[in-house]
């Protein structure tokens, strides 16, 4: 009898400990759950459009910055296609930057912060559940060297080329003025260069032009390399016809790199037409070359 009593104590003493352990972990996990639901809830930063704020002797403000380059407290939080709507785990203050996205020489695929926009800094209070609203205002690197040709002054410091069988037109839309080359009838090459660049930043240092344009057909932006005994030609982009405005980002960093020993440099735009079209024709603008 007493054995029996004894034993009956024992499995009471044991579902009381297996109820307790189970009652722990119940409490645990319930826990758990709570401090997830409250890590999971994030605060957003948007940020619908950008700015650039060029001075004057860097040309226009015109842009195509397409993504963002999002850091949180000096974290990489990725990169967002404009307008954005970002998630971020962060609550309270916090210092935002944020570099420009380009498509490199015009390509969706080559996604990259440009070289020549200064990183825009902030500071924010995030809260859960809650979105700030940002619209960064980009500008250029100061040490940035900017040659602009945008029609507006007397001359130009583009001209066309011995391939050219046209000279391109000055003419006027509202307040700004633009190039303007048409191939038509036995005229088949267009083909204007930039002044001659002597020194050029070598060993990868970043150099572009960026150019606004529209087009009825597509044309190619190269560089012509000169060397003491011979002229080396580069074609490095072939740009799609638009038939609005647009803007293009030409990466001429590996040609300008591996020209060792070269004279000089000069970019070049050409617009060919095929016997069975008309007309083809090109506008273009804002022409700048930055390294």
């Amino acid at each position: 009898m007493q054995k029996t009593k004894l034993k009956n104590t024992q499995q009471f003493v044991n579902i009381k400990a297996v109820f307790a352990f189970f009652f722990i972990l119940s409490i645990i996990f319930t826990s758990c759950d709570k401090n997830e639901d409250i890590q999971e809830i994030p605060s957003y930063i948007t940020i619908t459009d950008v700015t650039l704020n060029a001075t004057t002797i860097q040309g226009s403000n015109t842009h195509k910055i397409t993504d963002v380059w999002l850091y949180v407290n000096d974290q990489n939080r990725g990169t967002y296609p404009l307008p954005a709507h970002i998630p971020i785990l962060e609550k309270d203050s916090a210092t935002i930057k944020i570099f420009a996205g380009i498509m490199d020489n015009g390509i969706s695929a080559t996604r990259l912060p440009y070289s020549f926009y200064k990183m825009y800094e902030e500071n924010i209070f995030l809260v859960p559940d809650s979105s700030v609203n940002i619209s960064p205002v980009f500008k250029y690197k100061t040490g940035a060297t900017i040659e602009v040709e945008n029609f507006e002054g007397v001359g130009t410091d583009i001209d066309t080329t011995l391939k050219s069988q046209i000279d391109f037109q000055i003419k006027t839309e509202g307040a700004n003025h633009f190039a303007e080359a048409i191939l038509e009838n036995d005229n088949k090459t267009f083909e204007v260069a930039t002044k001659d660049f002597i020194n050029l930043p070598q060993v990868a240092s970043p150099v572009y032009m960026e150019l606004e344009y529209k087009s009825s057909h597509q044309f190619t932006i190269g560089a012509y390399v000169n060397y003491p005994f011979a002229v080396s030609q580069h074609p490095l982009v072939n740009v799609t016809a638009k038939e609005e405005w647009n803007k293009i980002y030409i990466n001429m960093t590996s040609t300008v790199s591996s020209a060792i020993n070269n004279s000089s440099i000069k970019f070049y735009i050409n617009m060919n037409r095929a016997d069975t079209i008309e007309q083809s024709w090109i506008k273009f603008d804002n022409l700048k070359i930055i390294y």
